[in-house]
């Protein structure tokens, strides 16, 4: 995979936050770096910085006023309401990041 250095920020800022669990991995997927939590796909550093997250679909209307935006495979095909795009400028803070890592952590219905 092509090194990005907002995409490798990015990844490096979700490993300190996924630091304490025991069981977490990571796969190169979805032209990003995937984390994979006791064996689900939580979230994944995007190309840009952004954050890609598992969401539960009867959570998904609420996140979109969090931040969250509907998340795509490639222009024009939505991934679904299981999936959510988090723009970087949103997840600056770690609280912010933290918090949208539990929301994927704690997705288990897609």
């Amino acid at each position: 995979m092509q090194t990005d250095p907002a995409r490798d920020a990015l990844a490096q800022r979700i490993r300190q936050s996924l630091a304490s669990l025991p069981d977490v991995q990571e796969k190169n997927m979805f032209g990003g770096v995937a984390f994979m939590v006791d064996g689900q796909l939580a979230v994944s550093a995007g190309r840009h910085g952004d954050l890609l997250v598992r969401v539960d679909p009867s959570d998904y209307r609420d996140l979109l006023t969090a931040g969250g935006q509907p998340a795509f495979l490639s222009a024009g095909r939505p991934m679904g309401e299981g999936w959510m795009h988090v723009p970087l400028d949103i997840i600056a803070d770690a609280e912010t990041l933290n918090w949208w890592i539990a929301v994927g952590r704690t997705s288990r219905s897609v």
